[in-house]
């Protein structure tokens, strides 16, 4: 279907629409997207709301119109606007122009029943509350200064001057801890780490990731993902596991089943199960060779 023409009107009125430069704005356009989402009934539990909640809303509806769960709706054009929307808006009628218009007037927009907000972006909207709980963990407050970790410095005197260059490594993020000072088993989602795009491309795809873009600290252990809709953790491998010599491979497989085990032991102490997703069989049989209680995944996932 073509929706341009229909796409290119709404953009020119949602600009229209726009606060003037200077006007408060404490939301960003990802947050009021979800928030505008999360009152309508979606048919993929608004997976796709999620993925395209970055973009203009008219392009996120042009782009996830057909996800919505369409018994559920009824749309009105109380304005007129639709009528002189053009062809793009006419091939799926009125209900596309209606819904992606800046502002979506009274009456335009009937739910037929009791919205629950769709799993995926009550998800994604809890992530934002963690983030901005977490500013710092969450990776959001970039070249800011938490007045503890000054304190800190200032009490420590340093021993050794600091590394630079490739030397240098960033900071890891502290660990929220609970009452009673031990590791938080709240979730918090932190970026992933730079320098294997592969690998992080695996990790939001294949669960899928409940926070994507972000792996997540649970009871003071980093993983790679927090699976969409269920407590489960990931770990993700992509190394090629396969194209190694024997000898590296016993030693690499040793020291991953140690890894392994003392990950799924706080996953299960922070009431999570815990999965292991690899790229190959050969990889997933070695491991299950010296743990056969781990709970392995064939991902595909490339190098």
């Amino acid at each position: 279907m073509r929706f341009r023409a229909c796409i290119a009107l709404l953009l020119l009125l949602s600009a229209c629409a726009t606060p003037a430069r200077g006007t408060r704005e404490t939301r960003s356009q990802g947050l009021t997207n979800l928030e505008r989402a999360a009152r309508l009934p979606w048919a993929d539990n608004g997976r796709c709301v999620v993925r395209e909640a970055s973009q203009p809303w008219p392009v996120l509806v042009e782009r996830c119109y057909q996800a919505l769960d369409h018994d559920r709706l009824e749309f009105h054009d109380t304005t007129g606007r639709c009528a002189v929307a053009s062809a793009g808006a006419a091939a799926v009628g009125v209900g596309f122009c209606v819904l992606a218009a800046p502002e979506i007037a009274v009456g335009a927009v009937i739910v037929l029943g009791v919205v629950v907000v769709a799993v995926a972006i009550k998800e994604a909207l809890d992530a934002y509350e963690l983030r901005h709980a977490y500013p710092e963990e969450a990776g959001t407050s970039r070249g800011t200064k938490v007045a503890s970790r000054d304190a800190e410095a200032q009490r420590k005197p340093k021993l050794k001057p600091e590394p630079a260059g490739q030397d240098w490594q960033p900071p890891v993020p502290p660990v929220p801890v609970d009452r009673t000072g031990r590791a938080s088993c709240e979730p918090v989602p932190v970026k992933h780490r730079g320098g294997d795009d592969m690998h992080n491309q695996c990790a939001d795809r294949v669960p899928p990731n409940r926070y994507p873009g972000m792996d997540v600290l649970v009871g003071g252990v980093r993983f790679d993902a927090l699976q969409v809709g269920v407590r489960v953790l990931w770990e993700i491998k992509t190394h090629q596991f396969d194209t190694y010599n024997e000898f590296i491979r016993d030693q690499e497989i040793e020291k991953e089943i140690e890894q392994l085990r003392n990950e799924r032991q706080v996953a299960q102490a922070c009431g999570y199960d815990f999965v292991v997703g690899v790229s190959t069989q050969a990889h997933k049989d070695a491991l299950f060779a010296l743990d056969s209680s781990l709970k392995i995944v064939v991902t595909g996932c490339k190098r």
